[in-house]
């Protein structure tokens, strides 16, 4: 866990201090392939580190997002999930019937983007979306 994350570097750089707190919180989400939460976090940390708090990891998530280095996104099941940034822009289709979530390009939806731009003259902030639904599987 010596190696700073590209997030952690990031940090540096905006002048805020890489504690050894804030190094495995950014290493747990760095290194999630999904979407992870606080809690989650917190559990993976207080396997090796078990004086770690969970009000840290929740202070430093709320800075990451307020920095934009991290995504925030409710996916249906009562938990905020966190995403690098540096990892693409997504958005999803959760199943709301077993759970199942599937990520879909910013690519696809440019065109509803761009309809509503044009009719309503909105700019839709097209951070990170969950569109709710059921999955193939589950509509049978």
């Amino acid at each position: 866990m010596s190696q700073t994350t590209a997030i952690g570097r990031k940090l540096g750089e905006l002048g805020y201090r890489l504690t050894p707190q804030r190094i495995m919180i950014l290493t747990a989400v760095e290194e999630t392939d999904g979407h992870i939460s606080a809690e989650e976090i917190y559990a993976q940390i207080c396997d090796h580190y078990p004086q770690m708090n969970i009000s840290t990891v929740y202070r430093t998530m709320e800075l990451l997002k307020e920095l934009g280095l991290v995504t925030e996104t409710d996916l249906g099941d009562g938990r905020v999930r966190y995403h690098s940034i540096g990892k693409g822009h997504h958005h999803h289709l959760v199943c709301g019937k077993c759970g199942k979530t599937v990520d879909v390009e910013e690519s696809i939806l440019n065109p509803l983007w761009t309809e509503i731009r044009e009719k309503y003259g909105f700019r839709v902030n097209m951070k990170h979306l969950a569109f709710f639904g059921l999955c193939p599987k589950c509509q049978k």
